[in-house]
């Protein structure tokens, strides 16, 4: 489950660039706000991109009820997935291996027990219900057939909400792209993928969000980003507090206990040349890993850069890859 947990901050100035002004649509998708800005053509594709989020809410919202992955989850195996559908899997199954188990896309069903997710939650949960319900998380026990979902337990819940608002970021960056527009931003949810440059000549600015529990925002840096994508993710905004015991559990669930994740990592922003759906995944895959495991996967993956926001003894401190500039 995702949040928007960092503000998207860039100055839009309109200017002539190739005979063209920059154009800036701004609304809402996925549950939460976007902003596309373009330049290269004065052609509005605001309805194009409407019907692109409308195509993969069909396939990929479990917010729908008529949904691919809806439908899925209601045990209709019969489904025969999309492109969309499928290359999110792929992806999916990639960020899984990769972080052992960490991301995974199968631990919605604890997600909406936790009451963190579109389906009801269990009142009262408790830690026989919960091994009960990490019977059918794993997302080793799941495979794409044929274009069909396959599963070697009964009642999978698949969950790609970590990582689809980053993919439907990519999707209207390609469409854009076969515009053959070169300069763009495209952000949802605070997920973001650049091409070019901005209306000013210049790298596209984005703020990183500093942790603040009170519900209050201000920056910790600014990052300028060129032909690349940017997700964040954090615990500091979307939780509970448990009304008997005034403890806060974090929307982030670890796969292999079944409770919320508790380790210091406080936000995780990671930037690279890859699509935002992989950094979108990645930034989730870190939330459940925790300062130190998320600090050693980087060392291993120079293909990302990363901005940790994380808590020492009571202290807010931050980590930066040797790639990465800040400001």
């Amino acid at each position: 489950m995702k949040y928007p947990y960092y503000l998207l901050f860039f100055l839009f100035i309109a200017c002539k660039e190739d005979n063209s002004e920059y154009l800036q649509l701004n609304g809402f998708a996925l549950g939460t706000s976007f902003s596309i800005v373009y330049g290269d053509t004065p052609i509005n594709y605001e309805k194009d991109i409407d019907s692109l989020v409308s195509v993969i809410n069909g396939s990929l919202s479990t917010y729908i009820a008529a949904s691919d992955i809806s439908r899925i989850n209601d045990g209709d195996s019969s489904i025969v997935v999309d492109v969309y559908f499928s290359e999110v899997f792929t992806k999916s199954k990639k960020i899984y291996l990769e972080s052992g188990g960490a991301f995974d896309p199968t631990v919605g069903i604890l997600v909406n027990a936790w009451g963190f997710g579109p389906e009801d939650e269990i009142v009262n949960l408790d830690s026989t219900q919960i091994r009960s319900l990490l019977n059918r998380v794993g997302f080793d026990k799941v495979s794409l057939e044929n274009n069909k979902v396959v599963s070697s337990v009964d009642s999978v819940y698949l969950d790609f909400n970590a990582i689809a608002k980053g993919y439907t970021v990519d999707v209207i960056g390609r469409y854009l792209e076969s515009k053959q527009i070169k300069n763009y931003l495209v952000e949802i949810g605070g997920e973001v993928r650049v091409r070019g440059v901005n209306s000013k000549g210049e790298p596209w600015k984005i703020a990183i969000e500093k942790p603040n529990f009170d519900g209050t925002r201000s920056f910790q840096a600014v990052v300028g980003l060129i032909n690349e994508t940017m997700a964040t993710s954090g615990n500091y905004r979307k939780f509970k507090i448990d009304e008997k015991t005034g403890n806060r559990y974090a929307h982030t669930i670890d796969a292999k206990t079944g409770y919320p994740s508790k380790n210091n990592l406080l936000s995780a922003s990671v930037i690279s040349g890859l699509d935002c759906a992989d950094v979108d995944g990645y930034a989730t895959a870190f939330m459940a890993m925790g300062f130190e495991r998320s600090r050693a996967f980087l060392k291993a993956h120079p293909e990302l850069k990363a901005f940790l926001i994380y808590d020492e003894a009571g202290e807010m401190k931050t980590f930066q890859t040797a790639n990465l500039k800040v400001e």
